[in-house]
């Protein structure tokens, strides 16, 4: 499969399209790219006019003494209870205090986004129906980063998020497996 060049317009739409092939089930869609790219954006986009559409954020599965992301909770908290037709309920990391934080709800049968750097890496395990990488050159990706994060952590961007980063693209080339491929700087 080749990546096919698109828009943000055109994410939205493939993603409606995607949800009224399956009004009865869930459907995941997986929004994948470095940090700062622009995925958290164009899933808040989608989950703006796509009925029945709700985001998960990788970060939420994430913390400061996890190495990558934990998947193997995503599967248990999300991916299991979904697929089975029933609903999910994960909780979100709480990253200051570095403990689990509030529960949210999903309903079976949810246009289901997951977002975030490296979403659709294979051990995740999602049986994806659409899935996107969000591109952006480097030097816009870590202003973005110095914007939202500040100044104190670009050392965790530069020495800890990117490199790890860089080692999943190599290993795992979502940029080429995935459906769509969207400029984030667009």
């Amino acid at each position: 499969m080749t990546p096919q060049p698109a828009s943000r317009t055109d994410v939205v739409r493939a993603v409606r399209r995607v949800a009224e092939q399956f009004p009865d089930r869930t459907v995941f869609v997986g929004i994948d790219g470095f940090g700062g790219a622009g995925k958290s954006s164009l899933a808040d986009a989608i989950t703006a006019v796509v009925p029945r559409a709700a985001v998960v954020r990788v970060d939420d599965f994430w913390g400061p003494n996890i190495a990558e992301w934990d998947w193997a909770r995503f599967g248990a908290q999300v991916l299991r209870p979904l697929l089975a037709g029933e609903p999910a309920r994960y909780q979100v990391w709480n990253w200051v205090g570095d403990v689990g934080g509030e529960w949210v709800e999903l309903a079976s049968g949810a246009v289901v986004v997951v977002e975030g750097v490296s979403s659709t890496r294979a051990e995740a395990g999602v049986p994806w129906d659409l899935t996107v990488w969000v591109e952006a050159p480097r030097e816009v990706r870590l202003a973005r980063a110095l914007e939202r994060d500040g100044p104190h952590l670009m050392h965790r961007w530069l020495d800890d998020w990117m490199p790890s980063e860089d080692r999943y693209a190599a290993r795992e080339r979502p940029q080429d497996r995935v459906d769509l491929l969207v400029n984030g700087t667009a």
